[in-house]
């Protein structure tokens, strides 16, 4: 064996046990893992079926296929003050429980028309919210959310390329390109 060899080996065995650690242990158990500095792994999965909601898979991708909840949890944590970040929280945890206060289950137990039914009645708070609001107050947590979840789709692969119409490198400027009535618009 020639001392290349012989680092390799090592290498391997070494790897192994500080891999092997991590994957044995008993934190694969927990069923409420932290998926960033701010974000628990439920609360990712139910910005996943809000985001899910606002934008549903028709012909087109949905949320869901974009993965808009990982998203958000990322743009929340690196682009939101700490202020905003505890109205986006304190946002999911209403959502909850508005759910469960108008159909007793909930935001993850609900029927696809019960979110719909939900959410609109979020959108016309935040609306109404928005409307009032001085200059500098805080926006409406599903403002956020909202925002959140169309930026992440719409910046994605899935949202870009079979949502939006994509041309990876475009052509020439043309400020008068004609428009037909059911086209997509264009993400580049």
């Amino acid at each position: 064996m020639n001392r290349r060899e012989l680092l390799q080996n090592v290498s391997l065995m070494l790897g192994g046990t500080i891999v092997g650690g991590s994957i044995f242990s008993l934190q694969g158990c927990k069923t409420d893992q932290a998926v960033n500095k701010l974000f628990t792994q439920s609360q990712v999965d139910l910005m996943m079926e809000i985001a899910e909601t606002i934008l549903p898979k028709t012909s087109t991708p949905g949320a869901k296929d974009a993965k808009v909840g990982d998203f958000m949890s990322i743009f929340v944590l690196d682009c939101y003050t700490p202020a905003d970040q505890a109205i986006f929280l304190a946002g999911l945890k209403d959502v909850d429980a508005q759910a469960s206060k108008k159909f007793g289950a909930s935001f993850l137990k609900l029927t696809a028309p019960q979110r719909t039914e939900l959410l609109t009645e979020l959108d016309k708070l935040q609306k109404d919210h928005h409307d009032k609001k001085a200059g500098d107050a805080p926006e409406h947590y599903f403002r956020m959310m909202k925002q959140a979840a169309v930026l992440g789709f719409f910046t994605s692969e899935e949202g870009a390329t079979k949502a939006l119409r994509y041309i990876q490198v475009p052509g020439k400027y043309d400020g008068n390109l004609p428009y037909k009535k059911g086209d997509r618009a264009w993400a580049t």
